[in-house]
Order: C-alpha cells, then sequence, then structure tokens
C-alpha cells in the first residue's frame, strides 16, 4: 500500500467526506476545426455565445438564491460584448474562432487570478466557466461527468461544474481557489465538505482519502489510525450537532446567568424562510447588496425587500445595515476602480460621494420604519461627520415624504466598528443610537492582513489581543455610556471565540442561522461574571 499523504489547507466549508480521489483532467486543446473564413470564424462564435446564453439562461430557472445569482453574472459577462470584440479582432488576425475565444478569456483570467483584490482573483473560475461553456458549444464536446461520492482534486471547479454533479457523500479540494469564492459560497449553503489552497502536492487518482474541512486536511491513502481518528471526528461532529439542536430555541444564557441577545445575520429576504424567529432576538444584521447584484435598485423593490423582512421578525429590532458597495463588492453605475479599493470609496464614504443614489435607499428605509423595529446601520465610518451627513439626508427624505403624505418614520441611525479610528475612540462617536462591529474588516484594518488571504490566516485572527482590546474597549464604553453594542462578523458565528467574545464585555451577538444551536450551547458553558 501506498504510505498516507497528508495535507492541509484552508476550510472553505466544513464537513467530513471518504471517496476514492478523482483528479479534474487538465484543459487540453479543443478539437475545433477552423474553416480559414474570417466570416464564418465570427458567425461561429457569434453561435456558439448565442447557444451559451441560452443554456446558462435555463440553469438560471432551475436555480435559486445565490445560484441564480452567481448564474445571471455570468449571463451578463456572456452577453457583454467586449469579449466577443476581442476575439473577432484575433479571428481578422487570421485566428480560428476557438483559438480567439480561448487567447481573449485567458488573458483576462491570468489578470483576475494575477490581483491583489481577492475579489477579482475569487471570480477567476466565473471566466473559466464562461469559456468552457462557450468552447462546448463551438466544438460540440461536451465536459467529463464526476462520478457519486468521490473527492474531486483540481486547481477550481466552476460554478457550473459544482452545481451539475450530486455531492452526496463527496467533497472537493482545491489546489488553489479561495475561501471566498463562488464555488466555496455555494458549498457552505449546500453542505458539501470543501478545502482551498491545499498546493501541488502529487496525488494518484482512484486512492481512498479522508477529507476533514472542519480541521482542514486531506489525507490519501490513509492507516488504520487515520481513518480511526476521521471515524471519530465524524462521529463527534454528528453528536455536537445534535446536542447544538437542543439549544436552538432556548433564551441564550451564560452558566453564571448572564443574558445574552442571539440575532441572526441576513443576506436577503428569502433568508427567513428557514429561520424560525422564536429562536433569535431579531436581526443583527441584513445585507442590502443583494439589492445592487445586477445595477441600482428602485425604491419600491427596496421596500419590499425591507417590509418582508419586518414584518417576518413580529416586533424583534431588524438591523438593516445601508449598501456596503465597493471593496470587493463593485456596482455598475455606483462604485469607481481603485487601485485599492479596500480603503477607498466605500461603505457610507461612497453613498456620501453619490448622494442621490443613496437618497432612494433611504427614503425605502423611511418607508419601511412603519412597518416594524427598524434600526438602521451605516458600513465603514470613520470619522464622526459621516454620521451627521447621513443623519441629515435621512432628515431631508422623512421630510419630503411626510408633504408628500406618504407615511415613514425616522428610525435609530448606528454605526458599524470596523474602522480603527472609531474602536479607539468610541466617545467621539456618541451621537451614534448603537454600535456593531464588524470583526471581519476590524481584524483585517488592525492586523493589515487581508481576510480573504489563505497566506495570511494566522495574522488575520480575530482573536487576536490586539482585535480583542478594541472589542473590549468599545464594549466597555457603550456599557457605561447607554449605548448597546454589538458584533456581527463571522468571529460571533465561531463557538470557540464566543466565551472570549463575552469576557471581552459583549452581550449581544449576531451570527448566522444555522450557528445558532451550537453558538447557544457555547454561551450556555461560558462565564462571564468577574472572579
Amino acid at each position: 500500500m501506498p504510505a498516507p499523504l497528508r495535507l492541509s489547507g484552508q476550510t472553505a466549508s466544513a464537513g467530513y467526506a471518504r471517496g476514492p480521489l478523482w483528479l479534474a483532467p487538465s484543459r487540453t486543446e479543443t478539437h475545433y476545426r477552423g474553416s480559414g473564413d474570417v466570416n464564418r470564424e465570427s458567425s461561429a462564435l457569434a453561435n456558439a455565445l448565442e447557444k451559451a446564453s441560452a443554456a446558462t439562461a435555463e440553469l438560471i430557472a432551475s436555480a435559486e438564491g445565490d445560484a441564480a445569482d452567481i448564474l445571471e453574472f455570468q449571463l451578463a459577462m456572456i452577453e457583454d460584448d467586449t469579449f466577443r470584440v476581442s476575439a473577432n479582432g484575433r479571428i481578422a488576425g487570421g485566428e480560428d474562432a476557438a483559438t480567439a475565444w480561448t487567447a481573449v478569456l485567458d488573458a483576462e483570467i491570468a489578470g483576475y487570478e494575477a490581483s491583489d483584490d481577492a475579489y477579482f482573483a475569487a471570480r477567476a473560475a466565473d471566466l473559466a466557466d464562461i469559456r468552457d461553456r462557450v468552447l462546448s458549444m463551438l466544438t460540440g464536446e461536451k465536459a467529463g461527468v464526476i462520478p457519486a461520492g468521490v473527492i474531486y482534486v483540481g486547481d477550481d471547479i466552476t460554478p457550473s461544474v459544482f452545481l451539475a454533479h450530486d455531492w452526496t457523500g463527496g467533497g472537493f479540494a482545491l489546489r488553489h481557489g479561495s475561501a471566498t469564492g463562488h464555488v466555496a459560497m455555494l458549498a457552505r449553503q449546500r453542505g458539501v465538505p470543501a478545502l482551498v489552497a491545499i498546493g501541488d502536492a502529487p496525488l494518484e487518482a482512484g486512492v481512498d482519502s479522508l477529507l476533514d474541512a472542519s480541521t482542514g486536511s486531506l489525507t490519501a491513502s490513509p492507516a488504520p489510525q487515520d481513518i480511526a481518528e476521521f471515524e471519530a471526528g465524524r462521529q463527534s461532529s454528528v453528536e455536537r450537532a445534535a446536542f447544538a439542536a437542543q439549544y436552538a430555541a432556548r433564551p441564550a444564557r451564560t452558566a453564571d446567568g448572564a443574558p445574552i441577545d442571539v440575532l441572526v445575520n441576513i443576506a436577503e429576504p428569502s433568508d427567513t424562510a428557514s429561520i424560525p424567529i422564536a429562536h433569535c432576538d431579531g436581526v443583527g444584521l441584513m445585507r442590502t447588496e443583494f439589492l445592487y447584484a445586477h445595477g441600482l435598485p428602485d425604491e419600491d423593490t427596496q421596500y419590499a425587500a425591507y417590509r418582508t423582512v419586518l414584518e417576518w421578525a413580529e416586533g424583534k429590532p431588524v438591523t438593516i445595515r445601508t449598501v456596503d458597495a465597493g471593496g470587493d463588492k463593485p456596482v455598475p453605475g455606483f462604485t469607481v476602480d481603485e487601485s485599492n479599493p479596500f480603503l477607498g470609496l466605500r461603505g457610507i464614504r461612497l453613498c456620501l460621494a453619490k448622494p442621490d443614489i443613496f437618497a432612494v435607499q433611504i427614503r425605502a428605509l423611511l418607508r419601511a420604519a412603519v412597518r416594524g423595529n427598524l434600526k438602521v446601520m451605516l458600513p465603514m465610518v470613520s470619522v464622526p461627520e459621516e454620521l451627521e451627513q447621513a443623519r441629515t439626508l435621512f432628515r431631508a427624505e422623512a421630510d419630503k415624504l411626510e408633504r408628500a403624505g406618504i407615511p415613514c418614520a425616522m428610525p435609530p441611525l448606528g454605526i458599524m466598528v470596523e474602522v480603527p479610528s472609531v474602536a479607539i475612540r468610541p466617545d467621539l462617536f456618541a451621537a451614534a443610537a448603537f454600535f456593531s462591529i464588524g470583526s471581519n474588516d476590524l481584524t483585517q484594518y488592525v492586523m493589515a492582513a487581508s481576510r480573504d488571504s489563505a497566506k495570511l490566516s494566522a495574522l488575520a485572527r480575530p482573536d487576536h489581543p490586539a482585535v480583542l482590546e478594541l472589542v473590549r474597549r468599545v464594549a466597555q464604553w457603550g456599557d457605561e455610556n447607554g449605548r448597546p453594542v454589538s458584533l456581527c462578523g463571522d468571529a460571533a458565528s465561531d463557538p470557540a471565540l464566543a466565551p472570549l467574545l463575552l469576557k471581552s464585555g459583549l452581550r449581544s451577538l449576531s451570527i448566522a442561522a444555522s450557528r445558532i444551536g451550537a453558538v447557544k450551547a457555547a454561551i450556555a458553558n461560558a462565564e462571564v461574571a468577574a472572579p
């Protein structure tokens, strides 16, 4: 038997899977035979693009949620003339349609993969998906089917390939990839165990393998001891999940009796369909970026989304964050190209720079405020003037609605604490009605380490003493001055971090809905009273 080969990677979606390794075939040259005629090649490409567009639209019709959003993004890219025009330029120079299309897309993919911006690097798989779909239409060649129950290993995997496969009993490990990429997000939503960044170690196809995506390991040709430890870990995971489920419907309270508010983060209204309102104390973060996924949404579209969540909450607080565009979230017609987008015009900075666009969201929020217990949170605030400018815009739009006889209400305005200037001097932001700590951005700004970089994961840790000290500082100031403080970043959803956050003074956590039971169970075993 071959010796065990143990690799480590970054967890993209926690879980356990055992099966034979299936190595993704390397992309080879297509068998397309060009006609040698410029017009025919150009027509062949146009026809392939039309077929690819129709095939993508068909996939969208059977998809939902983020899967549909990803495919709609791809459809927009296919229908954009930029790639077609570039490919036709190469066809005019003598290349056949397949060669020209491949060269154009490969160059674009290389640029995305080389980007320092994690958003663009993670979207390279979408471009590869577009490239391969159009090529298959040109050549008539179909992608190979992934066998059931295998551990897929490849450089990356495209969203359409992922969506087409039944992952029951299997999982995947990518040599490269990103934990923030589209496929990683889809894997988390579907509960498919997945690792990224396992490196380029040689692997043998077909050998038995153990994918422990909870601890970040892949073992090929495991020894009996490896198998025993894997099965023990998998069984322990099942037992922990069953144990945590018992806590989901209970009020959160520490072992020494301190009540803790456990709220949920939601990305779009449809998320509420699977969340019993009795299991949480409200919504600590409703993101609104989904509304801007395909351009600028109108007022009524936004109002309908906000109203849906407020009515679902049945009077419990719903904190809606104004659009956090910019950084890794570009919006056509709104965001701007920048060399360093994470330190650029994003969040409230962008909204204040484009008040006409911001006003549409403000009006929708003001109208929705009469439908429930609404709180509005401003992202990326770094100086007090930004809060005051936003408040002025809210008041101006409220006056317009009132004069028009449209029901509205002024919600409390709070701020995200994700820029160190706020965490260091929260007293300068006393005009905020509440604070919500965004641990993801706060950590990356404090540690100068991108939250999306697998290579810097050891640095970008929310449990670093410097980060926890800032959390403690904000929580203490809030407690002493009557300002509610919560934490809504990924750290709040980690049961292992919950005791540390509570000891830092927090009494409110906003978490992923899937983690309600696990976090409440961790809270029940924590003590926060001073010794």
